[in-house]
């Protein structure tokens, strides 16, 4: 099964820059990726991370994507992959032996210790300075999203804008920032 020749066109728009491109393809295969990967987080939050990853990943390799393949696999093995990576980073045990039955049970352990907690603060502080270089619209989505932790449609009703808009602009502000924070290594 290959694309439409209405998907074709709009993924060649996407690779020429176009972004009324890239919001056609958020909203045509948004739901198919999110659902997705609802089913496997089974958390809203989570899934919707790791669809907007799928995205900005997917947008941003678009000229990689082979048109023999249709673009909703492609999305959904970009998916996958991504949420396995988040997979792999979540896994914390410690192995704890009982003496008295000798039985060997894991234990998860998900409190950063002292360390972590200095580096995260010194993180926090270099981060926010790097979200001050955004302009005003990128710093606010970002704020919202990550700091207030509203849900896209709350950040939609709070900006007053289309979902489809604040996915794409916090995906904008994502790369951005992450370009900023590039430079800086």
């Amino acid at each position: 099964m290959t694309n439409t020749p209405e998907i074709q066109e709009i993924v060649e728009n996407a690779r020429l820059g176009k972004e009324s491109a890239f919001k056609k393809l958020l909203n045509t295969y948004w739901s198919d990726v999110y659902r997705f990967q609802f089913a496997k987080t089974n958390n809203e939050n989570e899934a919707e991370d790791i669809t907007i990853k799928t995205f900005s990943r997917a947008f941003d390799k678009i000229d990689l994507y082979s048109d023999n393949y249709p673009f909703k696999s492609w999305l959904i093995t970009i998916s996958k992959n991504i949420f396995i990576d988040s997979i792999r980073g979540q896994k914390k045990e410690t192995l704890s032996i009982s003496k008295e039955n000798s039985e060997a049970f894991y234990i998860s352990d998900d409190a950063p210790s002292p360390e972590d907690k200095i580096i995260i603060e010194q993180n926090l502080t270099e981060l926010l300075g790097h979200i001050k270089k955004l302009n005003n619209k990128q710093q606010k989505i970002i704020q919202l999203r990550y700091f207030q932790e509203l849900s896209y449609k709350e950040i939609s009703l709070s900006l007053n804008e289309s979902m489809s808009s604040v996915k794409v602009n916090l995906m904008r502000a994502k790369k951005l920032l992450s370009e900023i924070i590039e430079l800086k290594k």
